[in-house]
């Protein structure tokens, strides 16, 4: 069997017999410029590589002296580090934002360390003082990033121990940074939740609001994007913040199952020093309680998947809002205008006013649904306990986080200042929209639904073979479709009548409206947010 080139680890190339045998071979064949030349190409080929790989050792052994100290398990190794490897698997310049989670763990679980006697009580206050410190670094922006800060555990505990000395290493007795990664997502996903949360009521508010305000203003419905029914404007706003009550709900739902605890777990097998995962629990607000099995407790990133999941359909429901406004907007319509800061124009047209806030909430949706299906499939494949392909997960969610929460805040701003026109809203209704309402009349004469439907459609095609709106037609002239018809019949041809009907719950009338709104503000009320 043949063999293939490879270098070693000092940099040095090894050529199989097999293979050289075969350049011998070909060097016998009939072009033997074209073979010598390609046994010079690779002769060059592997002195390239071999320079290339001590070059990249030397560095690794340059910068190893400085970080191999401060590496959290750098115990195991003797070897050098390939630089490039150090920039791959650190994740510090994404996940330094959580250095507050990871000081507020590190200080709650050096009170229980304290609390079960592995750490005396001088020792725990001298490293949550320290700890505090290293906050007050990161506050004022003069926390000093060194080389070897892999994540943003490491350059704490690193720095905590340059503030007060040796003692620093006892913090990680029994902790893995399994089980502090964890904790750290979880502790960050609890605050920022929260802060959605606040943000959607405030966009569930808005919308009640306007509701409020605009109850009277008809509009057309449409399905298919055809003209439909005659609705209320205030209707069609409280249907899509029906949808975002949901996402609140869902929100709800899932943020108990974020605030569980997984520290006191250890690298998978648990603590051995017997610290109270309840205080720590308690401590940190975890009103969820600990998580059950510490295998799973490191394994777990179902919070994540939620959370991008919430972040991925609440999106696709501002979206679809976005939508309907982008088009109500358009030239064809002018149901409503952005404010100007939701709007930007054209570089070239003058005339131009474009929705922009509307169009980026519309694309954002798309780039978080990916977010969902990535991290569905970094975890896909995972074994059990904690791997490093989670380290994936944290640019995932902080974009889909981030990304949520700044969507949500510009549509509250588009609904509070949002432009509407009544009257091209009312001149967007037209008769032929009320062909239902002309069937649920013959339905009060006693005729069922179905013949009913067929003979209001043969009206449509009268109107249509004279040219005429469906409401131009007579008396007489629906008599001759239907004898039932009487002089009452015109009271059909009234669109505040039509959306009056659905009075039912949840309905377009403007009682029923009004009872929509204050449901939500209930909801509100009762969720004390």
């Amino acid at each position: 069997m043949q063999s293939h080139i490879f270098g070693s680890a000092q940099g040095q190339h090894i050529a199989q017999p097999g293979l050289r045998s075969g350049w011998q071979r070909s060097r016998t064949g009939s072009d033997g410029r074209l073979t010598t030349t390609l046994h010079t190409q690779v002769r060059k080929s592997r002195d390239i590589m071999a320079t290339a790989t001590s070059q990249a050792v030397a560095e690794a052994q340059q910068t190893d002296g400085a970080a191999s100290t401060k590496k959290l398990w750098g115990g195991r190794f003797t070897g050098a580090t390939d630089p490039l490897m150090e920039k791959f698997n650190e994740s510090l310049p994404f996940d330094k934002r959580m250095w507050q989670e990871d000081i507020r763990g590190s200080q709650a679980y050096v009170k229980a360390l304290s609390k079960a006697g592995v750490v005396t009580e001088d020792e725990a206050a001298t490293i949550v003082d320290g700890l505090n410190n290293v906050a007050k670094e990161w506050q004022n922006d003069t926390f000093e990033i060194k080389q070897g800060d892999e994540d943003i555990h490491t350059a704490n505990e690193r720095r905590l121990s340059e503030l007060i000395g040796s003692v620093g290493g006892k913090l990680h007795t029994g902790r893995s940074r399994n089980d502090q990664v964890a904790t750290d997502t979880r502790l960050w996903l609890m605050n920022k939740l929260s802060d959605i949360r606040g943000s959607l009521a405030d966009l569930l508010r808005a919308s009640v609001a306007r509701a409020e305000q605009d109850v009277d203003v008809l509009m057309p419905g449409f399905t298919h994007l055809q003209p439909a029914m005659t609705v209320r404007w205030s209707h069609w706003l409280l249907g899509h913040a029906a949808a975002w009550q949901r996402d609140d709900m869902r929100l709800r739902d899932l943020m108990p199952r974020v605030a569980m605890l997984p520290l006191g777990s250890g690298a998978l097998a648990g603590n051995p020093f017997g610290v109270d995962r309840q205080f720590i629990a308690k401590e940190l607000g975890f009103y969820g309680g600990v998580c059950p099995n510490s295998m799973d407790a490191v394994s777990d990133r179902d919070f994540v998947v939620e959370t991008l999941f919430f972040c991925s359909l609440h999106l696709v429901h501002l979206s679809r809002w976005a939508e309907d406004l982008i088009i109500y907007s358009s030239g064809a319509f002018k149901y409503v205008q952005c404010s100007d800061a939701y709007a930007t124009g054209s570089s070239l047209m003058p005339q131009k006013k474009n929705p922009d806030a509307l169009e980026l909430i519309r694309g954002k949706a798309g780039r978080l649904q990916g977010n969902l299906a990535g991290m569905m499939a970094v975890m896909k494949g995972a074994p059990t306990t904690y791997n490093k392909d989670f380290q994936e997960a944290w640019e995932l969610m902080f974009d889909s986080v981030d990304t949520a929460y700044d969507c949500i805040r510009i549509a509250t701003g588009v609904i509070s200042t949002i432009k509407i026109n009544p009257d091209r809203m009312l001149a967007g209704l037209s008769a032929d929209m009320l062909a239902t309402d002309l069937a649920e009349y013959l339905v009060r004469k006693g005729i069922p639904f179905r013949e009913t439907h067929h003979i209001s459609g043969a009206a449509v095609k009268l109107a249509e073979d004279k040219g005429c709106q469906l409401s131009d037609l007579t008396t007489q002239d629906l008599q001759g479709i239907n004898k039932l018809f009487e002089d009452d019949v015109q009271e059909v041809w009234d669109f505040d009548r039509s959306a009056e009907m659905r009075d039912t719950e949840g309905g377009a009338s403007k009682r029923s409206v009004l009872q929509q709104v204050e449901k939500i503000k209930t909801y509100l009320s009762q969720e004390g947010i």
